[in-house]
């Protein structure tokens, strides 16, 4: 393999992944990770199976055991930009952020500019963490730019491990507030749905068998005309995992675009979802930590006119 590696990280393909290319496998367990970039890290020969150099194509079986080796972070090509934030929380290793609706969390074709990550580069300047590279620092987890809420970034490798490990153990708590379609039949609930890439449509999610094990808890907080007011707990955290989740019991969040009806509530511009609650252990101090974020005006006014239509208290 490839030298000068930075780290090695070290994956064991389970029975579910049996069957699934290299590449993807890799791109699912490396957090902030794209496809491609997985693909050159493969092409570089810093990716070994069962100690061997194997190609993107590669079809996994039970027991392989992965190797990849994580290169320093390229030169930062990402501007900062003088964006304002509101930040919840913020020490020497880490800072929460409250994301608004519509914010691109880091650089991507289309949003090269504009992001939470060129807003934090201004704000933190070089204190941040480089473990996902070139235009991901510090960012731990990611939300979608029309989910709104906390967010956690690390200042630096430390804690950026800390926390990352915490979120593969699931004792990352992570509660998000959600408008859904419908009227769940029961208060509380949970879905334990396998979640990989759309077979048929590689930009979407889906639920699908032999993906990676997804769980969300769920339970009515207001049973609204048409609608309900759900909490969703991830357990894991798979890419678009509440959207996909809500979808596949029938019961979408209202607004999303990718896995709602076809008429979409423009209104809302996107899906109504916001992180309300995050809990963690200071990677420093071994203290339980935990911020929660009011509900934001479009979700609020969203509430309010269902609120009015069903002559309930505005």
């Amino acid at each position: 393999m490839a030298e000068l590696s930075r780290e090695t990280l070290f994956f064991c393909a389970e029975e579910a992944d049996a069957g699934s290319r290299l590449d993807a496998f890799l791109a699912e367990n490396l957090e902030g990770k794209t496809r491609s970039a997985v693909q050159k890290l493969i092409a570089q020969g810093r990716v070994a199976v069962n100690g061997r150099p194997e190609g993107k194509n590669y079809k996994l079986r039970p027991g392989d055991a992965v190797a990849a080796q994580i290169p320093e972070p390229e030169p930062l090509e990402v501007l900062p930009q003088d964006i304002p934030l509101d930040i919840v929380y913020e020490d020497a290793d880490l800072l929460v952020v409250n994301k608004p609706k519509g914010m691109v969390v880091h650089p991507a074709p289309g949003n090269p500019d504009g992001t939470l990550v060129n807003a934090l580069l201004y704000h933190c300047g070089e204190s941040l963490s480089g473990i996902n590279g070139v235009i991901r620092p510090g960012i731990v987890h990611r939300i979608d730019k029309d989910t709104s809420g906390l967010l956690m970034v690390a200042k630096n490798d430390r804690a950026h491990q800390s926390l990352a490990a915490q979120i593969a153990a699931h004792s990352f708590t992570r509660v998000y507030s959600a408008v859904v379609y419908g009227n769940l039949k029961t208060d509380e609930g949970t879905v334990s749905a396998p979640i990989a890439r759309h077979p048929n449509d590689r930009k979407k999610m889906a639920v699908v068998p032999g993906g990676r094990e997804a769980v969300t808890h769920y339970r009515v907080l207001e049973r609204l005309p048409g609608f309900t007011l759900a909490e969703c707990r991830l357990e894991t955290g798979r890419t678009h995992q509440i959207r996909v989740h809500m979808a596949h019991i029938g019961h979408p969040v209202a607004g999303d675009p990718v896995y709602g009806p076809r008429q979409c509530i423009a209104a809302l511009h996107g899906q109504c979802l916001h992180a309300r609650k995050l809990g963690f252990v200071h990677p420093a101090t071994g203290e339980y930590m935990e911020f929660d974020s009011g509900l934001p005006p479009y979700f609020t006014d969203f509430l309010e006119k269902l609120r009015r239509k069903g002559g309930g208290p505005a």
